[in-house]
């Protein structure tokens, strides 16, 4: 657990840093991270509708260290296979082409974007958060019949200019020398990670709706949002069950349960007793995940 700094610290690497990043921004020439070669690539393969199974297969033994987390995942408890699962073909049999796509976006994005040296804890956190939202953004949409893989998409990259603004200030200077302190970073990460995510996901050229989440996710701005897939709104709730289900939140689950989103959704109290019962559950496929 990282340990707070003195505010007064605190104060002057706020001071410091918050005009580089809006400096940065104002340049509108954000030296951002790419979207990993293979992200980008099984992103355009599951988009695809006449792609197969063998095409996804072959684009990802071209990354050894991918294909052999994504094998360690489809072995893993949370999936439960019969048998040893030792082939992508095999992983593709017992998972479906959407869930392996899903599987391989996910880990090549873990394994790039969010590597960044320092606070690998917290780091490592900003991820499980990630990826959290995205499992629950996938019960919610079947709940309202919207397509799964888009709203899992919605979520594990609705936050990705947490890690895209970390790239950024890893860059610029400290006032006393030393690394950045968590505290002040946290701080940053809250307020620019909106503003870098919008940049970054129109660089990465993410679908639409993706791009839409990343904006509007949070509780007082969903509404703006317009695509019929209904990331946003989707994301906005399963945001809030990652974060009670991680114990991060500082909800419960009554407060959960009467949110404005969850009268937006249209859900019933038994359809949010469901979801928050699987709070277990996806902690569980959370750490399968991390690598």
């Amino acid at each position: 657990m990282s340990i707070s700094s003195p505010p007064s610290l605190v104060e002057a690497e706020l001071a410091e840093l918050r005009p580089f990043l809006q400096k940065e921004l104002e340049a509108g020439t954000l030296d951002l991270p790419l979207l990993p070669v293979v992200a980008h690539q099984v992103l355009l393969v599951s988009g695809d509708p006449n792609a197969d199974s063998s095409k996804l297969s072959t684009l990802i033994q071209q990354d050894q260290a991918l294909a052999a987390q994504i094998l360690r995942i489809a072995n893993s408890p949370a999936y439960a296979p019969r048998s040893p699962i030792v082939s992508l073909q095999q992983a593709i049999a017992w998972l479906g082409f959407n869930m392996l796509a899903g599987l391989a976006f996910s880990v090549s994005v873990q394994s790039g974007v969010f590597k960044i040296s320092g606070h690998q804890q917290e780091i490592q956190g900003l991820w499980r958060q990630a990826l959290a939202t995205g499992l629950y953004g996938k019960e919610i949409a079947r709940r309202i019949r919207h397509n799964v893989e888009n709203a899992f998409l919605c979520g594990i990259l609705h936050l990705i200019g947490k890690p895209g603004a970390l790239h950024l200030l890893s860059r610029a200077p400290s006032p006393t020398g030393s690394s950045h302190s968590w505290t002040a970073l946290e701080i940053l990460l809250d307020e620019f990670h909106i503003p870098v995510g919008t940049v970054l996901g129109k660089t990465w050229k993410l679908p639409e709706s993706v791009q839409e989440t990343i904006q509007f996710y949070q509780d007082d701005q969903y509404h703006h949002a317009i695509s019929p897939a209904k990331g946003t709104v989707i994301t906005c709730l399963a945001h809030h069950l990652a974060s009670l289900s991680l114990q991060t939140s500082p909800m419960n689950e009554d407060a959960i349960r009467h949110l404005p989103v969850v009268r937006e959704l249209n859900f019933y109290p038994e359809d949010m007793t469901a979801l928050l019962e699987l709070q277990e559950s996806i902690r569980k496929n959370v750490e399968c995940f991390v690598i």
